[in-house]
């Protein structure tokens, strides 16, 4: 292993982080319907034995500002769409209505809100702590080459240093998009 594989292997770590981020937000309620709400849930089908995304089995759309509106391909599949979603954390209430489902979207409270908030500063900080742990594990990479004689105790400083403006980039990104999403939940 050389230096800018050690390198490349932080980056995407961290970039593993920040997507981590977007991929729970894009579950997180903030009182607006979009598709993204629900899209990832994992849907148990009795009838095909198996779990699958919400996703993969039904057209996911938003009439309104303030509803869900899912058309299974399979109309069977109907029940089960209602209790994954029932059943999830996201405290919604699905209706079947025909060949769909329908979940409407309730204003939230403000202490609904702060709650909301609270967790995404939670899941941020996950972001963060991944983040940390590959910042560690590439400063481990640079000091075992450096241990092996593959670099020079400079050259292990210059590359220490690039590992560090690279996780104060990283948590810079989590910062400002926990900071979006926190005006995007507090916005009535």
């Amino acid at each position: 292993m050389d230096a800018n594989t050690v390198l490349s292997n932080t980056e995407a770590s961290m970039n593993k982080a920040v997507e981590y981020l977007h991929n729970e937000f894009s579950g997180l309620r903030t009182g607006k319907a979009s598709p993204s709400l629900v899209e990832n849930l994992d849907v148990t089908i009795a009838s095909y034995g198996s779990t699958m995304q919400l996703k993969n089995l039904a057209v996911i759309t938003t009439p309104d500002a303030r509803s869900i509106l899912i058309q299974p391909f399979d109309p069977g599949t109907l029940h089960d769409i209602q209790r994954a979603i029932s059943e999830s954390r996201l405290n919604l209430n699905p209706v079947i209505d025909a060949r769909s489902v329908r979940i409407p979207i309730p204003a939230l409270s403000e202490e609904r809100r702060r709650d909301l908030v609270k967790y995404a500063k939670s899941i941020a900080e996950e972001a963060r702590v991944r983040a940390r742990a590959a910042r560690r594990e590439g400063m481990d990479g640079l000091k075992k080459l450096k241990n092996d004689n593959l670099i020079t105790k400079d050259e292990q400083h210059t590359l220490e240093n690039k590992v560090q403006k690279l996780t104060d980039k990283t948590v810079a990104s989590i910062d400002s998009i926990l900071a979006a999403r926190e005006k995007d939940i507090m916005t009535v």
